[in-house]
């Protein structure tokens, strides 16, 4: 058997060495995990004509550099969105796709709780800038989560995120993610969920994505926890906690499309869930040791 390589798109905020440096080291040397910055930012300022498809083109560009026929794909938040629209144009080129909390997955099939919820994201564009991050940080979370002070100051790289953040909120409205190409992936699809995230936004994307009948797809909800990251401001030292954990390993070692399997034991038995982290300084959490991951697999109903 050969290496395990994958890539992993972040979100919105965090650059991706940030977001998934933690994971990586606890993946082990076993595994050719590529953390890669979104196209979004590779300059000052996102490209008029960014969209999803331009994210595709990076990721393209990344493995065949690397010389990576096939390899998985994992993505975050505004990531997650892009793997998904990976995933629909290149199917052949994924062992398995894995989707952390993602901020979109089509405009099909909306709930009408969704729809109000998106009508809410559309409003942030009309935000002063020092409303935006954080009424971006809790349309993300359900309403008694206690959300952490961002950093003071802000790192630099933080200054081009609202424009960011902003370009993913335009490209959703009108980017078409084809829900017949999606059903016809066969490969494993892995969704990372959160139950203090705010149910209307994540919990609805996986309701509709299991609708979509993916052969392979395979829910891990995490009751008394968040898996959101995209707020923070600094490394998040809680990452490889949460996917590193549970998750990552199962998925990343299946040697053939098959999830029904339980998960690997937690190698951090003392964090199974996932927090809202700002470097190390945690949102309303569980205790540590309580949030019990619970597998189910909603496409075999």
């Amino acid at each position: 058997m050969g290496p395990i390589r994958a890539i992993l798109l972040p979100g919105a905020v965090l650059p991706a060495q940030a977001a998934f440096g933690g994971l990586i080291a606890a993946l082990g040397p076993d595994v050719q995990a590529i953390a890669k910055d979104l196209e979004l930012y590779a300059e000052d300022g996102p490209p008029a004509d960014w969209s999803l498809d331009t994210e595709i083109d990076g990721v393209l560009r990344e493995a065949d550099t690397r010389g990576w026929e096939t390899f998985h794909l994992a993505g975050y938040s505004g990531g997650g969105a892009a793997a998904l629209a990976f995933a629909a144009k290149h199917p052949g080129r994924l062992l398995s796709l894995a989707l952390l909390e993602p901020a979109w997955a089509g405009n099909w099939d909306w709930s009408p709780a969704y729809a109000e919820l998106r009508k809410k994201y559309e409003q942030l564009e009309t935000l002063p800038p020092e409303q935006f991050m954080s009424a971006f940080m809790r349309l993300g979370v359900k309403p008694d989560v206690v959300l952490p002070l961002p950093p003071d100051p802000p790192p630099p790289w933080m200054a081009n995120r609202p424009a960011g953040i902003r370009a993913f909120l335009r490209t959703f409205k009108n980017y078409d993610l084809e829900r017949a190409r999606l059903a016809a992936f066969r490969q494993p699809v892995y969704f990372a969920l959160g139950g203090l995230s705010n149910p209307h936004d994540y919990g609805d994307i996986a309701s509709r994505l299991s609708r979509v009948f993916f052969p392979d797809f395979h829910l891990e909800v995490f009751p008394s926890a968040t898996i959101s990251i995209r707020h923070t401001g600094s490394s998040p030292s809680g990452w490889p906690n949460c996917y590193g954990g549970t998750g990552s390993r199962w998925w990343l070692s299946l040697p053939k499309p098959s999830l029904s399997k339980p998960a690997v034991a937690d190698p951090y038995p003392r964090h199974t869930g996932c927090y809202v982290c700002y470097g190390g300084n945690h949102g309303h959490h569980p205790t540590p040791g309580t949030a019990q991951p619970q597998q189910q697999n909603p496409g075999a109903r």
